[in-house]
């Protein structure tokens, strides 16, 4: 019954305004960069869309992800991903892709770009999306999400697999079908805004 992590659900407004004013300290730097990198279906668009909901308070355009049969498979070669950790991509770079069906090989790249991220000093978080799929409880109540031993569990999961730590894993729920805004949804995707311009923030001191 007891939660296993502790989130502050009702402090929307606090968060939002944590979130909306953020600016680095440094003077020449003017905005944190966030790479958003997983498979295909992994939910990214909808994180996008979701957060850009969540900042504005309604719904927004959504950014479409591609949904043909013949992206499904697809990926981009891990290499592309760290040339851009390293700066060394120009901007609307279009990268190669590569067919992607192996769960095991999607979850070692994946580990691959996080040691390269490391090597670099460059902070790492996930996001554990379709959490309401994955627990009918969470689905009832999004308020259970620390609650779900089957959650923690996959988490923990992911942390071995791909070597992140649990406390850098964070569960998120993306609008999808729902019209109009919700208090819970935003919850969850604040509490992991204000941790990626956190460890953002650590980052840039170092720089």
């Amino acid at each position: 019954n007891e939660p296993w992590r502790e989130l502050s659900w009702g402090q929307k407004q606090n968060d939002l305004q944590y979130v909306q004013q953020y600016k680095p300290e440094k003077d020449d730097i003017r905005y944190l960069r966030i790479l958003l990198y997983g498979p295909v279906g992994a939910g990214k668009s909808s994180f996008i869309n979701t957060v850009s909901n969540v900042l504005r308070g309604r719904m927004t355009i959504p950014a479409l992800a591609s949904a043909t049969t013949s992206d499904k498979n697809r990926g981009v070669y891990a290499d592309d991903i760290k040339l851009a950790l390293r700066g060394h991509v120009k901007e609307d770079h279009k990268v190669q892709q590569l067919h992607e069906q192996m769960k095991s090989s999607v979850l070692e790249k994946m580990k691959s770009v996080r040691e390269a991220a490391s090597d670099l000093g460059i902070p790492q978080m996930a996001m554990m999306t379709h959490i309401d799929e994955a627990c009918s409880e969470t689905e009832k109540d999004l308020r259970t999400v620390y609650k779900s031993k089957y959650l923690k569990k996959k988490m923990k999961d992911f942390s071995s697999a791909v070597e992140i730590p649990m406390n850098c894993i964070f569960p998120v729920k993306n609008y999808s079908e729902e019209i109009d805004m919700n208090d819970d949804i935003d919850a969850l995707i604040l509490s992991a805004l204000r941790n990626m311009i956190n460890f953002g923030d650590d980052f840039i001191e170092k720089i």
